[in-house]
């Protein structure tokens, strides 16, 4: 009898043992695709240093993945965000790239910062990478109007009604802490695409209706770069191209004022080795990238970025072989060397396509 009782517990015992075991294979294995991005996530961020495998990329600890969740319940995704800063770093110790890449962060930086104290947030305005949008995004955080929809377009880009304070109007002091304690961002699209869309929307369409661009501007490029002396017509891409390319344009720059934002450098315009940006959004990929800056900067429970128009970030090829079509290689090249910094600090590919 005692031996009966001895099999019978050691029946269910096993049959016990089996039941924990199909249950933990349940657990762990009900969802290979779901569970393998969260180990890879978690690898990122909470691997210990002693644990780390050899030749893995290693990230301060200021850009390590935060783990945040995106509005659709999905797991945020910031490595191509940290590979980004990664490369900007990189590229910035890179000394055969110095004149390239760095710039003092002088009043005309400054000046294409704007501030969002009431939600600690810095915007750098990269002109012709969709910065309207964002600046109605500000100007909705700062209070001068209750929603997007409710801002005039001629209030936008007049600092005097928009309530888009700048850095540059702030103390020393205030600057410095500024830069050191609140979210910083800018937005980068292809060099040479955003060149087009800065001729295009300044001496061609010029929607805002700026005189100056056509009557002062472009005349003053003509009269310098335009080797047919016959020709008659207005500005040309190539006339452009080869202003931007000329190793001294900056007499030229130094005239033209603060209209030259719209086709100047990124480096020239935001610093990038010299300030510490928290994201780089590029336009390429703002579908993604919009919200991402906004669950960052804690704001998406406030405001949404405006709706995109179907492939309006999407690099166009095509476009930018026809505007370069019969410009010189000479000149193409000229231009590559000036904006070279801009592609490799934001990992553009350099266009051989137009260069060869």
């Amino acid at each position: 009898m005692h031996h009966q009782w001895l099999l019978l517990a050691a029946c269910f015992w096993v049959i016990f043992m089996f039941m924990v075991a199909s249950k933990f294979i349940t657990l762990t294995f009900k969802d290979p695709d779901a569970y393998s991005a969260k180990q890879e996530f978690l690898f990122l961020t909470a691997m210990p240093d002693s644990g780390k495998l050899q030749g893995e990329q290693q990230f301060p600890e200021e850009l390590k993945p935060t783990g945040k969740m995106l509005s659709d319940g999905q797991l945020a995704q910031p490595l191509v965000y940290m590979e980004r800063l990664e490369l900007i770093r990189n590229v910035c110790r890179d000394a055969a790239l110095k004149n390239l890449s760095h710039t003092a962060v002088s009043k005309f930086v400054l000046d294409r910062i704007f501030v969002c104290d009431k939600h600690k947030i810095l915007f750098c305005q990269t002109p012709k990478v969709g910065n309207t949008q964002w600046k109605k995004v500000l100007i909705v955080l700062n209070g001068a109007f209750p929603s997007i929809e409710d801002i005039p377009e001629n209030v936008v880009h007049d600092h005097e009604k928009n309530g888009l304070p700048r850095l540059s109007a702030f103390s020393d002091a205030e600057i410095q802490k500024r830069l050191k304690t609140y979210f910083k961002f800018f937005i980068v699209r292809d060099p040479f695409e955003r060149l087009i869309s800065a001729f295009k929307d300044k001496f061609v369409h010029n929607p805002r209706f700026e005189p100056w661009y056509r009557h002062e501007i472009a005349p003053g490029i003509i009269r310098k770069y335009r080797r047919n002396r016959t020709e008659t017509r207005g500005i040309q891409f190539e006339d452009f191209v080869r202003y931007l390319g000329d190793p001294n344009h900056r007499w030229l720059d130094l005239q033209f004022g603060d209209h030259i934002i719209h086709w100047v450098t990124y480096v020239e315009l935001c610093a990038p080795c010299e300030i510490s940006y928290s994201v780089i959004g590029h336009h390429e990929t703002l579908e993604d990238d919009a919200p991402y800056i906004l669950k960052e900067a804690g704001i998406d429970h406030l405001v949404s970025y405006p709706t995109i128009p179907p492939g309006i970030t999407v690099y166009n090829k095509t476009k930018v072989e026809h505007y370069f079509l019969g410009i010189s290689k000479q000149d193409i090249r000229r231009l590559y060397a000036r904006f070279e910094g801009d592609f490799k600090l934001f990992g553009y590919q350099k266009p051989d396509f137009l260069l060869n």
